[in-house]
């Protein structure tokens, strides 16, 4: 028993000094983010600035895809398969993207960049 106290007090004092900046990182990521579950985007509107890194999360058991109904197809994800994620890039002209899943077309969201 107590190894095992000495180890959590080791790691929980280890994290304690990273952990700040792990979740500043991870914070800034999350901004970032589209999580896709139960067949919806979350969240349904996202803001970033041009040309950011978007990651897309996909928690389903099934195959979605983040593609911009912009004639001009800004951005798409191609197929994100369940349980993996990706990331795309954010158009570097501001505006308001609205977006589909091309597979489950009544998934909606709305990426504003700005």
């Amino acid at each position: 028993m107590l190894l095992l106290a000495a180890g959590c007090s080791s790691n929980s004092n280890s994290t304690g000094s990273s952990g700040t900046t792990t979740a500043a990182a991870t914070s800034s990521a999350a901004a970032d983010t589209i999580v896709i579950q139960n067949f919806a985007f979350s969240p349904a509107t996202l803001t970033v600035a041009p040309g950011t890194t978007v990651t897309v999360v996909n928690k389903d058991a099934v195959t979605h895809t983040v593609s911009s109904t912009a004639a001009t197809r800004a951005f798409d994800t191609g197929d994100v398969a369940a349980g993996a994620s990706t990331t795309f890039h954010a158009p570097t002209t501001a505006g308001t993207y609205s977006y589909i899943c091309l597979i489950h077309t009544y998934m909606h969201g709305t990426l504003t960049v700005s």
